[in-house]
């Protein structure tokens, strides 16, 4: 309902009488007079009422707005465990130094990349001590450092731990006990069985006299006892 006509004894009432009807205020609708109201002879006979119509006022329909499109969400890096995605060799650098600080050691880890992995060469004073007997710290160290590495990559990375130059000195050690123990089982004719050693350490003792023209090599035993047997051919 859009309009109304109503009656009331004055204009007014009927004014109030239409703004009723339709539920809304005074400042909402157009107001037309359409009969005063009038008393009649000696104000008794023949009253009429006074008769109004009202009518709602036109409500202009919304322009309609246009559409924003909605905001770009930037994309953000997919992460680990909830934590922006972090360098593996920076983590594993930084593992190191946490160590070395728990042993007392002050140390630098420079990183050199390799065809087939990286190098990572621990200076300071008294290594001895990350470097261990036979290296033996320094492998756990390596296995360990790997684990951490490992925990930051997508894909596999392998990291191969050095301490004043420890890993190339103790090749020369082994190649030059692989040519001496060799001499020993071409002149007495037995095997020489080795102690045991890392996987690492067995394949310079391989290499080294794989190429031999009286001597073979082979391994024998279970991890961590594997040996070396070296033996004529």
């Amino acid at each position: 309902m859009t309009k109304v006509i109503a009656s009331g004894k004055t204009v007014e009432d009927a004014v109030n009488q239409g703004l009723a009807e339709l539920g809304v205020s005074r400042d909402k609708v157009e107001i037309q007079v359409l009969e005063q109201p009038s008393k009649g002879f000696l104000g008794l006979i023949g009253v009429k009422a006074a008769k109004v119509e009202v009518k709602l006022l036109s409500v202009p329909e919304p322009v309609p707005q246009p559409i924003k499109p909605a905001a770009q969400v930037p994309q953000v890096e997919a992460t680990l465990e909830g934590v922006a995605a972090k360098n593996p060799y920076e983590e594993a650098a930084a593992f190191l130094k946490e160590v070395a600080a728990g042993m007392g050691l002050d140390v630098e880890v420079h990183i050199k990349k390799q065809r087939d992995g990286h190098i990572f060469n621990i200076a300071g004073e008294d290594l001895g001590m990350i470097i261990g007997r036979r290296g033996q710290t320094l492998d756990a160290l390596q296995y360990l450092t790997n684990i951490v590495a490992n925990r930051y990559s997508e894909s596999f990375v392998r990291i191969v731990l050095d301490a004043e130059n420890f890993r190339q000195r103790r090749r020369k050690t082994l190649e030059d006990l692989a040519e001496r123990l060799a001499g020993q089982a071409i002149r007495t004719g037995k095997e020489v069985v080795l102690e045991p050693m890392p996987p690492l350490e067995r394949k310079v003792i391989h290499a080294k006299l794989q190429n031999h023209s009286q001597i073979k090599t082979y391994s024998k035993g279970e991890e961590p006892n594997r040996r070396v047997v070296i033996t004529t051919k």
